[in-house]
């Protein structure tokens, strides 16, 4: 099915624009139940299933106590800032009760196998940047090297392994509904259900503010996100993934890691993985901001009918400022393997930018290596991530037009 055009930033799709009134009318007409986003409501539901210990299992009380407390703020910016629709509201509290779950099954499986959580890994490869900043193709690429591995969809997804792996079959449907709410999705970020991708979710699942920072307004879940250490989201974060590498029988193998929010809290990264090699991708700020803005409104648009792009563009120049001084700063004590790749030079020859992070990390470039990643960018060229940039010079000029006018453009 071709991609429909998105002439505005904020376009939103017809089944997305049907799905929030059917939902808004249900409520209404008591045919169901508008759930409050109520820290204890979440938690009951969330939970419902599992043990009180599962929510403890391994964690020191101040990983136990972290949680809560991002919880309840986030639940406070939700309720108070956000001005969420009845999708919106729908898709906050899916995601809500979806990370209470998958920290309880997460807390189950380390009390039935707590070596799991502790599993010896391969020094892993993270790559660092901003969003749209190229870290995608490099991810992709640097993963397809079969002495390495990366995290695949399903697994960021869903973190808890399970016999039969049914977790590919899962995410083909969540990515199926996603599409159709946002049929722009592949644009922006081309998926697939096994295909490497980035480890948001497990930071998420910490209630880390990244996945939710690029849906919802929520600036002051954002603030205590920023202004508190990650410590005890990056704990959860190692033990996911030294679980997934065990899962996956591929602990031996370096992983390479990618997601834009490591750029923010590249130390607390560093801390749990001290001999990591890094691999830091560069773009013009301008460039990044743009891009960026098209994401995020995307996101939005369908979840809240009082996005403001101008908003957007003043928090995510401040948010791209902050993450550029936050990487410079982890970086000053850093003294491991670093390479370093500009957008451009990606762009114009990416096997010989391989070569160099290759040999800047000191690591051999084997033929099989080059091989493999030939085939990812033979599969990277199909992707229509490339329409990306015709959309926004297509709707550079309307950005900053009232929302008002922005809704005959959005019903697409």
């Amino acid at each position: 099915m071709a991609t429909p055009a998105r002439s505005h930033p904020l376009a939103r799709s017809g089944f997305a624009h049907n799905a929030d009134r059917v939902i808004a009318r249900m409520w209404q007409h008591g045919l169901t139940v508008r759930p409050p986003l109520d820290p204890e409501f979440l938690w009951r539901k969330g939970s419902e299933g599992f043990e009180p210990a599962d929510e403890i299992s391994i964690r020191s009380p101040q990983d136990v106590a972290d949680f809560r407390d991002r919880l309840e703020r986030l639940c406070t910016s939700l309720t108070s800032e956000a001005a969420l629709n009845a999708l919106g509201h729908t898709m906050a509290y899916g995601q809500l009760t979806a990370a209470i779950r998958k920290r309880h099954a997460l807390g189950r499986l380390w009390r039935e196998q707590p070596e799991l959580a502790t599993t010896p890994i391969a020094p892993p490869i993270v790559v660092v940047g901003q969003m749209r900043a190229g870290t995608t193709r490099l991810h992709r690429l640097l993963s397809a090297d079969p002495a390495h591995a990366g995290t695949r969809f399903c697994n960021a997804l869903d973190p808890v392994p399970a016999k039969p792996d049914w977790r590919p079959v899962k995410s083909g449907f969540t990515l199926a509904l996603a599409r159709r709410i946002n049929p722009w999705l592949d644009t922006l970020h081309p998926f697939g259900a096994t295909r490497v991708d980035e480890e948001i979710s497990w930071l998420s699942y910490a209630l880390d503010a990244c996945a939710y920072e690029a849906q919802w307004h929520i600036p002051g879940f954002v603030a205590f996100n920023e202004g508190t250490d990650s410590k005890s989201v990056y704990r959860e974060f190692a033990r996911i993934l030294r679980s997934d590498a065990a899962a996956m029988g591929n602990s031996e193998l370096p992983r390479v890691l990618k997601c834009p929010q490591y750029s923010e809290a590249l130390s607390a990264l560093l801390e749990q993985f001290p001999d990591a090699r890094i691999v830091v991708a560069q773009r013009d700020d301008d460039a990044v901001l743009e891009s960026s803005i098209s994401m995020v409104a995307s996101q939005s648009a369908f979840q809240s009918d009082h996005v403001d792009i101008a908003a957007i563009r003043l928090e995510w120049r401040r948010k791209i400022a902050m993450r550029e001084k936050r990487t410079k700063a982890a970086l000053a004590d850093f003294d491991g393997p670093l390479a370093r790749v500009g957008f451009e030079e990606l762009n114009n020859d990416s096997e010989a930018v391989v070569q160099r992070v290759y040999k800047d990390l000191g690591i051999v470039l084997s033929p099989e290596a080059r091989l493999a990643m030939q085939r990812e960018r033979t599969r990277a060229s199909r992707d229509g991530h490339k329409g990306h940039r015709a959309q926004i010079e297509g709707f550079a000029d309307q950005a900053e037009q009232p929302r008002a006018e922005a809704a005959a453009v959005r019903q697409i």
